[in-house]
């Protein structure tokens, strides 16, 4: 067959085939990324030739933490401009989860209806999507260091968000405050650059990866030479609302959002929508901006609260040491029951030896209830160093939380957990309760 019949035929096939794959898999109960996975083998131009022509092109948004809940933000922010947009709403943010996410938003003849792509993106995933469809607009939130054994060291990390910036044919979103990330600036060529950042007497609450693993009295890391002016500032927190400087002024809003890491990535969306908006009061409606912003509602497992036996559940996700950190900030333990999942699938990192770099002094006065997931049992002995009291060691998840949630009834609960327990923590859950259905 000659290779333009070949091309023909796999662009014929390859959407209906997809699609038929996809509806199978959700028959089944699951696997979300297999669609996606089956279209990248028949048609491997499938996301480009559907992604490039939208008006407004695609947005890509990585980095270590964040980007679930910052991409989240983003589409809602461009919704109330209305803009039509597509994303992968599924949080499956490989390659093949976007192409998964994708089948389900065209019709039989491969067509997408929207105005703009807002992708959260795996930084390793990222660089093979963006040699493929090179986005208009990049985010880059963070380095920090989380899953080493699966990326290597933290300058392997960076060097992923370097080629997406690269890639980058329009504007490049820089995080100021994280210097591996604010130094891309230097090798960029042509791309229009933006930063968000923070207010000084906020730094202390958002440390940077060197930050944390600088010994008292060790002279600081090397910032850079001059601290480039921000698109947007956060200029500070409050227990429900946020303050952010832009424009030459500063604009306080409600924010449904809890954790302070949230608040920060509130300030990177904001100025991603408005650099994709036009970037000025001009071509954005700002007070629309900040109504959709202070109703965005935590994405799953990230501060979602959930209601059991009439009592509030909190999901509070934990990947590495700085979101561990500030998850204990962002949500003190008094007057909560307290449970720890923790395992070390490949989606979590295998090297949960991060733990040692969080402190939990925090725990010491209610304790932890229920430890659970695969490396329970470290998590017990990293406890145990800092005195907080543990009820009960489970590592199957399934009924150690029915013990939490049995042995805690008339309290607010909250759980700690990494990734693959928060999903399997879920699924138990929504056996009792109503859970936000991803799909």
């Amino acid at each position: 067959m000659p290779l333009l019949g070949y091309i023909r035929t796999m662009f014929y096939i390859s959407v209906p085939l997809g699609k038929l794959v996809r509806r199978v898999s959700r028959l089944r109960g699951g696997g979300s990324a297999l669609p996606g996975l089956v279209v990248e083998k028949i048609d491997p131009g499938f996301m480009r030739r559907t992604l490039t022509t939208l008006p407004h092109g695609v947005a890509v948004v990585s980095g270590t933490n964040g980007k679930t809940t910052t991409t989240k933000m983003v589409v809602e922010l461009l919704e109330s401009q209305g803009l039509t947009v597509f994303t992968n709403r599924t949080g499956s943010n490989f390659t093949r989860g976007v192409a998964a996410a994708l089948l389900g938003a065209v019709d039989w003849r491969g067509r997408l209806k929207a105005d703009v792509a807002v992708l959260e993106l795996d930084e390793a995933h990222a660089v093979h999507f963006v040699n493929s469809v090179p986005p208009r607009y990049s985010l880059l939130l963070n380095v920090l260091r989380d899953q080493l054994d699966r990326f290597g060291e933290i300058d392997k990390t960076a060097q992923l968000l370097q080629h997406i910036a690269d890639k980058t044919t329009g504007t490049v979103v820089l995080n100021r405050e994280d210097p591996r990330v604010a130094r891309i600036a230097e090798t960029l060529t042509g791309q229009d650059v933006r930063y968000f950042g923070l207010d000084d007497s906020l730094l202390s609450t958002f440390p940077n990866d060197d930050d944390m693993r600088t010994a008292p009295g060790s002279p600081a890391p090397a910032a850079l030479p001059q601290k480039p002016a921000a698109d947007v500032v956060l200029s500070t927190v409050g227990a429900d609302s946020a303050a952010f400087e832009y424009d030459g002024g500063t604009v306080t809003t409600g924010m449904k959002l809890r954790g302070v890491y949230n608040i920060f990535n509130a300030a990177a969306a904001l100025t991603l929508a408005r650099s994709i908006c036009g970037g000025g009061a001009a071509t954005a409606d700002h007070d629309a901006l900040l109504v959709a912003l202070g109703k965005v509602e935590p994405a799953f497992g990230r501060g979602e609260s959930l209601t059991v036996d009439g009592q509030p559940l909190d999901l509070v996700l934990v990947k590495n040491p700085s979101g561990f950190r500030l998850g204990l900030k962002s949500f003190p333990a008094e007057g909560y029951a307290t449970m720890i999942a923790i395992n070390d699938n490949y989606a979590d990192g295998r090297d949960m030896s991060w733990l040692w770099d969080v402190g939990f002094d925090s725990l010491q006065p209610g304790g932890v209830d229920q430890l659970t997931g695969s490396r329970a049992y470290d998590m017990a002995l990293r406890l145990q160093y800092d005195d907080v009291r543990i009820g009960a060691v489970q590592p199957e998840i399934a009924p150690a939380l029915a013990a939490f949630i049995r042995e805690a009834a008339g309290k607010p609960k909250r759980i700690f957990c990494t990734y693959t327990a928060m999903l399997a923590i879920r699924r138990e859950l929504s056996k009792i309760t109503t859970v936000e259905v991803v799909s």
